[in-house]
């Protein structure tokens, strides 16, 4: 067992390149995994590997000039919690789909630690919208009570969604969530930039910060992440239903058929019965050797 790192910083990198070949070398070193995106606004990043290579990855970015001061979210894992390393240079650190030069996080929404988000949410104001920033899988296994969702495939339809929808924020106070905070801070930009709700906030350090200080909070379900773990539960409430029958399940899986891969909710029992496949037509394939299958070995999740 080791750790697992998620964390972010938006900050001007002038040549990310640089940084991309540095951060490489790095992770290499400590023999890390994960994920890293670089750009020009700044660092987004999920990483697994031993307890102290993960403290001298965090030892090196404090050291840096540039990424001082982070907020390493931490939880058990290691190396094998990612397949490989991966480091990607990119246009924006989470894809949105709107230049980061016009939506900064010079206009990002007001920052509410968790003890602020708890007392917001079990004193609710009249005119609160809470709103979901995640994508339609997330929101299925876990959400805060009460929340709007945009029902998007992927943060690119965000923008758009809000567009549609702003007669409803007018003299509002919004309140926006994620994972952990790296998409809020430029989604409430984008609102607060319309000038049209009285007041923007969103969650500091996201969902995993609210729910490390309640668990049994307005948060309900489980918390949906990027790596190996799929899934990390917060309480015992099960949002969810199987994907081929009416029992309460949040446990994803990935369709055995790799041409299909349909990512998806599904019981134990059903899951034995498709043989791990999201249909019948899917599980005959499979039988039949009519297509490829999915690494077992694999953890299931959203590509």
């Amino acid at each position: 067992m080791g750790t697992i790192l998620l964390y972010y910083k938006y900050v001007n990198i002038e040549n990310p390149a640089a940084i991309a070949k540095w951060q490489r070398s790095l992770c290499e070193g400590l023999h890390l995994t994960g994920r890293i995106i670089l750009a020009g606004e700044g660092i987004n990043g999920t990483l697994g590997g031993s307890d102290e290579e993960c403290q001298q990855y965090i030892d090196a970015m404090n050291n840096h000039e540039l990424f001082g001061g982070i907020d390493f979210k931490t939880a058990a894992g290691g190396a094998d919690s990612f397949p490989k390393l991966k480091i990607s240079v990119k246009n924006e650190i989470v894809r949105m789909g709107v230049d980061p030069v016009q939506v900064t996080v010079q206009d990002t929404g007001i920052h509410l630690t968790p003890d602020q988000t708890h007392e917001l949410l079990s004193n609710r104001p009249d005119d609160l919208i809470v709103l979901e920033t995640r994508n339609d899988y997330e929101w299925e296994v876990g959400r805060f009570e009460g929340a709007e969702n945009p029902n998007i495939k992927t943060f690119r339809e965000f923008p758009a969604y809000v567009d549609q929808n702003l007669e409803r924020y007018k003299d509002k106070e919004v309140l926006m969530y994620c994972t952990g905070g790296v998409r809020c801070e430029r989604a409430t930009a984008y609102l607060v930039q319309k000038n049209v709700a009285k007041k923007v906030y969103q969650i500091e350090g996201g969902i995993v910060r609210y729910i490390e200080k309640y668990p049994e909070g307005h948060f309900r379900g489980k918390n949906y992440v990027f790596d190996n773990r799929i899934t990390v539960r917060a309480n015992h409430d099960i949002l969810s239903n199987c994907l081929h029958c009416p029992t309460k399940s949040d446990d994803y899986t990935n369709c055995l058929n790799a041409l299909c891969n349909k990512h998806f909710t599904v019981c134990a029992p059903c899951n034995t019965q498709f043989a791990n496949c999201c249909s019948e037509n899917c599980k005959n394939l499979v039988a039949t050797k009519q297509t490829i299958t999915r690494d077992s070995r694999i953890s299931a999740r959203r590509a």
